[in-house]
């Protein structure tokens, strides 16, 4: 087996620490409709290792539009920041959720770059996220 391939036990490891949603957008693995990927936070193109610490779980979208980007634009400051890396910073330092629950709102150039660039608040999403709230479930527990 490659040393570039996630293995059973890096997937478990990662799951867990992740409490079973994705690392960007929140979401979470028990209502997705798609599986949900052990991905590279930096990219293994970029010299990114398949290593705990730059392993991050992630939902399909996120995951897609994320692809191999670790920057993006601020549409604040106009300057390029680096996306969210869930091994190095605090969700919470750089992202909160409005009023209602339903939308991420970026606090930081890292946040406000991430919120666009993956699109954190997609259509499908907001719209579960307003039933979920409405049932209970929703923001998942940090």
């Amino acid at each position: 087996m490659s040393e570039d391939r996630v293995t059973n036990e890096q997937r478990r490891i990662v799951v867990a620490r992740a409490k079973e949603c994705c690392e960007y957008c929140r979401s979470q693995v028990k209502f997705a409709t798609q599986s949900f990927s052990v991905e590279h936070i930096t990219p293994r193109y970029k010299g990114g290792k398949t290593i705990l610490e730059n392993l991050a779980l992630s939902c399909q979208g996120c995951n897609n539009h994320k692809h191999t980007k670790t920057e993006a634009l601020d549409s604040t400051t106009q300057q390029i920041a680096p996306l969210f890396h869930p091994r190095q910073q605090s969700w919470q330092e750089h992202f909160a959720w409005n009023e209602d629950y339903t939308q991420i709102v970026g606090l930081t150039p890292t946040g406000r770059a991430t919120v666009k660039e993956l699109l954190l608040n997609r259509p499908g999403l907001v719209n579960l996220r307003r039933v979920l709230f409405a049932s209970g479930e929703h923001p998942p527990g940090d």
